[in-house]
């Protein structure tokens, strides 16, 4: 199994949800409002077989000549749009169902990105998200979901295709979802805005940000633990150090 992280760069956020991108040779994290957020965004790209498996599409940015920056991360591992397989969305907020919808530099085109992938969502998710636009929710960004033939709504927990597990956790968001790739000592492990960094792995903390920043708590300890005894490889959507991580006891 190959796990291949998909950089958008990083980036600060606020209470105004708005990414504001920033340079750690050059910006000065104190320059920015209180209470700022210094964050990597980062999809992965998990290859196992046939199967190329996205977690999560990024903000859905297009670089100076109009490609989707996603696109262009995905051509330098010799990886095209068509060839991914299953796209996972682990929620709806901007950072990760950006790139949802196929962009060039007029805008949206009508299509999906990612032409020939099932798309993979939590029901209540998607009805969420499409009622409630504003901060986080861009409802532009994914609105081609709701009658789309190639979006497979994804129930409380479930298996698919015999090597994605998925669990709806909320704590996040409302209805989060979680997954894991693979099985025994060769599984992966896609926490996403639950388990965003190595660093709140190993610490106890209430993030405010959270829908249930309880819960978030108790579920990375739980996942930390699961993970050492299983040697799972953590993926970090927002880790600006540590992408990936192999656990072990």
């Amino acid at each position: 199994m190959t796990i291949l992280p998909l950089s958008e760069g990083s980036f600060t956020i606020d209470a105004t949800k708005v990414f504001v991108p920033f340079d750690k040779d050059t910006d000065d994290l104190q320059q920015r409002p209180t209470g700022s957020l210094l964050v990597e965004v980062q999809p992965f790209l998990v290859i196992s077989g046939r199967h190329h498996i996205l977690l999560d599409t990024g903000l859905g940015f297009t670089l100076p000549d109009g490609e989707m920056q996603i696109m262009a991360n995905l051509r330098k591992y010799g990886v095209d749009a068509t060839d991914i397989t299953h796209v996972l969305l682990s929620h709806l907020h901007r950072d990760h169902a950006g790139g949802v919808k196929e962009k060039n530099a007029e805008g949206f085109t009508g299509k999906l990105a990612f032409p020939n992938a099932r798309y993979f969502v939590h029901r209540d998710e998607l009805h969420y998200a499409l009622q409630h636009a504003g901060k986080s929710y861009t409802v532009p960004d994914f609105d081609i979901l709701e009658n789309s033939p190639q979006r497979e709504l994804l129930d409380d927990a479930g298996t698919i295709d015999g090597i994605i597990q998925y669990e709806k956790t909320g704590a996040h968001s409302k209805y989060h979802t979680v997954f894991w790739i693979g099985e025994g000592s060769n599984k992966v492990f896609f926490g996403a805005d639950v388990a965003p960094q190595l660093q709140q792995m190993k610490r106890r903390f209430v993030a405010k940000y959270d829908f249930d920043g309880k819960k978030s708590m108790e579920l990375r300890a739980e996942w930390w633990e699961r993970g050492k005894q299983e040697f799972w490889t953590f993926t970090f959507y927002h880790d600006i150090k540590t992408p990936t991580y192999r656990a072990a006891s």
